[in-house]
């Protein structure tokens, strides 16, 4: 987006974004509400209990509870510099990387020449993201599949990679599917299948008696980066809000208390503070990846509660897998003939499937690119960008003291503390699977 200097210098006070607005059909409270709660409570929510097991359960939930307070602050904030770019341009609705090239380009004049760097950063950013979601699925979906082949057909047991390998090809046909209509009815069978797959794991964990007394209230500290980057991934859904705000019938109901977002985060705090609590609990330090990994192979709802998760991220792949060809394509587009495009896409999509595909293959091991996507890409989306996008909007008023400078730069370094440990810490942890499996 080309940023004008007349409409950077515009008078802004008798623009009203949500009076331009022309969205065909516009989503209700309540849908939207369903929206933002199916970006957050994805496939995250079950390695909740493993966060847990690494930060004893008493960190666990006054963690939960205040990173759910600062994610939901950020996107508070985010959507607030968003509606404030729109009027400074006077244009109805900006996406997340369209809202990080206005800041800056009506910021601080030293920075208006980093407009455009912004947004490039900020669609990077959610290129890599959605790319490490990509491989996490790849890996849960082996994973799952793996265990019911172990156990059910004899003769093949395989390591996970060639799961991973075999499944290249399924995900290469599905991901052709060009239109988000069209997947439409794979998306509600992949949250109907999530949703009883939550209800199988919750009657696993309540079925016997659940034992406290051997449980962490304060895990070792070595392992709290690893807690923060599963609940950062499990709850970050930035990447949604931009697009669910602005196809809202009543905008000025996303923020606010109450608002979506306000019930929306209270919702998801309460729902993985419980799962985290007793899905600990009930496996302990046993935990995996996801909880699914940890019901039994000798009871059909639990065989039916891995079939489903691995259907439901199967299905749910493309949706995720669109992020990333949205950004690609932008910057393909221009410079590939119209002759070679549907050629282009196709190949395209192959690649990439085959490059998120050789990553699972290559390092298969679900807990550790969680944390990885969870403490690097979404603490630069859901924390990094709108306590900086923040600060660069409100510069000629940041409060009573700079309190709201000050706020941000706290913000800005537990992101940034977020993704340095737990980077390393994981960084680790692979090291060490790596000497475990060649050893």
């Amino acid at each position: 987006m080309e940023i004008k200097q007349n409409e950077i210098e515009a008078q802004v006070s008798d623009y009203n974004p949500f009076e331009h607005r022309q969205v065909k059909k516009p989503n209700s409270d309540i849908r939207s509400l369903a929206n933002l709660l199916k970006a957050s409570l994805g496939t995250g929510i079950l390695a909740i209990p493993l966060a847990f097991a690494n930060s004893g359960w008493g960190v666990g939930i006054v963690g939960t509870v205040i990173i759910a307070f600062i994610c939901a602050h950020c996107v508070d904030i985010f959507v607030t510099v968003s509606r404030n770019c729109c009027k400074a341009v006077r244009k109805p609705l900006l996406n997340y990387a369209e809202t990080c090239e206005v800041a800056v380009a009506i910021g601080p004049k030293r920075l208006r020449p980093l407009a455009s760097a912004a947004r490039v950063f900020a669609e990077f950013s959610l290129l890599f993201t959605y790319i490490g979601v990509c491989c996490i699925f790849t890996v849960l979906i082996a994973d799952s599949v793996k265990q019911l082949f172990d156990q059910y057909i004899s003769g093949y047991i395989l390591p996970v990679e060639y799961y991973c390998l075999i499944l290249i090809i399924p995900l290469c046909l599905l991901v052709q599917i060009r239109y988000l209509k069209w997947l439409a009815p794979l998306s509600l069978t992949a949250n109907i299948l999530l949703v009883v797959t939550f209800l199988i794991c919750l009657y696993y964990i309540f079925k016997d008696e659940i034992k406290v007394a051997d449980k962490r209230v304060v895990g070792y500290p070595s392992r709290f980066p690893a807690f923060l980057s599963t609940v950062i991934f499990a709850m970050e859904g930035i990447g949604v809000v931009m697009p669910v705000e602005n196809n809202m019938k009543k905008p000025e109901h996303f923020l606010g208390c109450p608002s979506v977002l306000s019930i929306a985060m209270t919702f998801i705090m309460i729902l993985y503070a419980i799962l985290g609590l007793f899905g600990y609990f009930r496996y302990g330090d046993d935990l995996k990846g996801s909880i699914t990994l940890n019901l039994p192979l000798d009871s059909w709802p639990a065989i039916c509660g891995k079939a489903f998760i691995a259907i439901s991220i199967f299905l749910t792949y493309p949706l995720h897998f669109y992020v990333v060809l949205d950004v690609l394509t932008k910057y393909a587009e221009p410079i590939i003939k119209d002759k070679y495009k549907n050629f282009a896409q196709i190949f395209g999509r192959i690649i990439i499937v085959c490059f998120c595909g050789g990553i699972g293959i290559a390092l298969p091991m679900l807990e550790q690119i969680i944390n990885i996507v969870g403490a690097v890409f979404y603490s630069i989306l859901g924390l990094i960008i709108p306590g900086v996008i923040e600060t660069i909007n409100r510069w000629d008023n940041l409060g009573k003291y700079n309190w709201v400078l000050w706020k941000n730069i706290l913000i800005v370094l537990f992101g940034v503390c977020s993704l340095i440990s737990g980077l390393i810490v994981t960084i680790f942890d692979i090291i060490e699977n790596l000497n475990k499996r060649s050893g």
